[in-house]
């Protein structure tokens, strides 16, 4: 098993439980390995793992590692086959299986379907990249009929071989880890890989909307749904808005008024859900009654506080130029944002278009904060103040002082948090602390 983190010491558990032989490396010192000594799996830390090859049938590989990884190409040289923990997952836990994937709103996504097989009454799994490994699902219980929803990152979907969810969706595709493949359509290869071992039977949804997925075939033998914000004159889409409502097959399923969801996009993402769910069985009055319900996720436009008439909302999980442009398209209000972090190899060109002219000011942290801050103000437009803050803490202080009531402060900084912060969720989390001490 190479590569101990969350997904590595699952994976590193589920095939000891299955009574194989497994040997654990990282080329750091990563925490939490007390699950590997409990299952007697041993391990050897702060080292590239090539020396442990011999005798070696699989290389396992958790979705941190790169391809160019020394371990990686040692193990291929050898003719070792190497896979990933949602590949050894997928194998290993019973269900059917509904994969989502796309560059934003999977988390989202993943828990909205989720939630409709719950409010249905009917036994689910949420694991993946959404948090909970999908090899920590192993050594539990296993409901009879339950249905796995499993968000998949394009690190986890390039190790895939015989991967075949039952329901695969693709959401979009936006620039994001450019610092990790060799370009854009590397990266949505990676994606399309989701769909590459569905047979005859199995479904895959797809928006319709997207150009990067509309310009590329899809691979695989499944049925398609297509989804989309408006039905194209003589296209071909099963999911579409028509007055307000979301239609499915011509017939109306409920109002988008009805949804608690905040913005366009998460529209969206609850058409894809809604297809998903229907596709594998569920009822359309289930279906409506569950979207109608569901309140959202943490750290993805999450409404924090209200404090003197100025909007605190958590959107940590933006780590990208899209996610972070869609984030700020869901407010019709003046909105301050939290921007900067550690950069992935984006241009920050388009964030600046669409800060100019409707953002009073902008709040800069991390290591990308000088870099955002200097695109707005070469291809900005004057109104829009760019304040270096370094960290969060000076953010949010500073970001307090200067709204007014009817603006949004949204946290939604386009970049990775790995320069000061363990996770986006971490992140989040100390926004949430933070603000809450300003109406303490």
């Amino acid at each position: 098993m190479a590569g101990l983190a969350r997904s590595g010491v699952a994976v590193a558990r589920a095939l000891r439980f299955r009574g194989q032989e497994v040997t654990g490396v990282d080329s750091s010192r990563p925490n939490d390995l007390e699950m590997l000594d409990l299952a007697g799996v041993p391990y050897f830390l702060e080292t590239d793992g090539t020396g442990f090859l011999d005798g070696v049938r699989t290389v396992v590989k958790s979705p941190g590692i790169p391809q160019d990884a020394p371990i990686v190409l040692a193990a291929r040289e050898k003719g070792i086959a190497v896979i990933g923990e949602l590949e050894i997952g997928w194998r290993l836990v019973e269900g059917r299986f509904l994969a989502i994937t796309g560059t934003n709103g999977k988390t989202t996504t993943t828990e909205l379907a989720a939630h409709l097989f719950r409010e249905a009454g009917l036994p689910v799994e949420v694991a993946g990249n959404v948090g909970n490994p999908l090899s920590g699902l192993v050594e539990g219980p296993v409901e009879p009929d339950r249905t796995v929803v499993c968000e998949c990152s394009s690190f986890q979907l390039e190790d895939t071989t015989e991967f075949a969810p039952e329901c695969a969706v693709f959401l979009n595709l936006a620039p994001d880890h450019l610092d990790r493949y060799s370009g854009f359509e590397s990266y949505g290869e990676a994606k399309l890989a989701i769909f590459a071992n569905q047979e005859g039977g199995d479904v895959a949804v797809l928006n319709a909307a997207d150009p990067w997925l509309s310009d590329h075939p899809v691979p695989g033998g499944a049925s398609r749904i297509r989804f989309m914000p408006a039905r194209p004159e003589g296209g071909e889409v099963e999911v579409w808005l028509e007055s307000g409502e979301i239609v499915v097959e011509g017939e109306s399923l409920l109002p988008i008024t009805d949804l608690k969801l905040i913005g366009e996009h998460n529209v969206a993402n609850a058409m894809a859900a809604a297809a998903a769910a229907l596709s594998l069985g569920l009822s359309r009055e289930s279906v409506a009654k569950g979207l109608s319900s569901f309140a959202g996720v943490p750290h993805r436009l999450e409404p924090v506080t209200e404090i003197d008439g100025v909007l605190w909302i958590n959107d940590s999980k933006g780590t990208n130029v899209t996610a972070t442009r869609t984030a700020l398209d869901a407010f019709d209000r003046p909105v301050r944002p939290i921007l900067g972090g550690s950069a992935k190899g984006e241009d920050f060109d388009p964030l600046a278009l669409a800060v100019a002219g409707r953002c009073p000011s902008v709040y800069l942290i991390g290591e990308a904060g000088a870099e955002i801050g200097e695109a707005i103000e070469r291809v900005g437009e004057p109104g829009t103040e760019t304040i270096e803050c370094g960290d969060l803490e000076s953010a949010v202080r500073l970001a307090a002082a200067d709204a007014d009531p009817g603006d949004v402060v949204l946290l939604s900084p386009a970049c990775a948090s790995f320069d000061q912060f363990r996770d986006y969720e971490e992140r989040g989390d100390r926004f949430r602390m933070l603000v809450g001490a300003l109406d303490a």
